[in-house]
């Protein structure tokens, strides 16, 4: 069995030589680019806010671009650099294996971390009202919406001074829609498609609320972007369709 190598490095370009050759070697050519695949490569760029931040209904503008820049903003550039790490530790066979797996406990976290908010992000921006499908398919599935939104609430309120996310979301295993409380961006359901987030640690609501966290809550509510929650929900149906 052929055991590709996760890094491979292209040939460097020879530096000049006589008159114009430099004192030292410049340091792409000490230490040229690393071209990993996919698997070991960063998420390139942050995602942009698909919204006004300066217009959501009590949640300031400067949480917001706080939240995006520093804690979403710096687990992108965490999980870059760690995905390089991998592929390094990866490549040195004196890597002990219990070095390794913690690498890859990190590389858990910080890619739910990265998802996690992006999926958030992507779920506010809205006017909070929900439309007659999510409604009816909420219903179906919980007996009433109230009954949904009573548990969302209620889960969140349970996590309010700690830290967590509320996940509602389809299991495409089970078939059922369900509300969901993670820790460390990483403990659902497998095989859970996520169709409304919202990040309960601390930093998403304590420059605003301080330690209130009941009121954040309700201002998430009225953020909701519905129409991101149909798109995954009708995708959610077309996963159970092709099952």
């Amino acid at each position: 069995m052929h055991n590709a190598a996760p890094c491979s490095r292209p040939p460097p370009q020879r530096p000049p030589s006589g008159p114009l050759a430099p004192r030292a070697r410049p340091r792409y050519w000490r230490n040229p680019p690393c071209l990993h695949p996919s698997a070991f490569q960063g998420h390139p760029e942050l995602k942009p806010l698909k919204f006004d931040p300066a217009k959501l209904k009590g949640l300031s503008e400067r949480l917001i671009r706080s939240h995006w820049e520093n804690n979403y903003g710096g687990s992108v550039k965490t999980l870059a650099a760690l995905k390089q790490r991998l592929a390094e530790a990866l490549a040195d066979k004196d890597t002990p294996a219990w070095l390794y797996n913690d690498l890859k406990r990190e590389h858990l976290i910080r890619t739910g971390s990265v998802v996690l908010h992006e999926y958030y992000f992507d779920n506010l921006g809205g006017d909070g009202k929900a439309g007659a499908g999510e409604r009816k398919a909420i219903a179906a599935a919980f007996g009433r919406f109230d009954t949904w939104e009573t548990e969302f609430r209620r889960i969140g309120a349970g996590l309010g001074g700690g830290s967590g996310w509320v996940v509602f979301g389809f299991n495409t295993h089970t078939q059922h829609l369900e509300n969901y409380w993670l820790a460390d961006h990483a403990h659902h359901p497998a095989a859970t498609l996520p169709l409304l987030v919202m990040d309960m640690y601390e930093h998403s609501y304590q420059m605003d609320y301080g330690a209130a966290a009941s009121g954040y809550i309700d201002a998430f509510f009225q953020n909701i972007q519905w129409d991101a929650v149909a798109a995954r929900l009708e995708a959610a149906r077309r996963w159970q369709l092709d099952a």
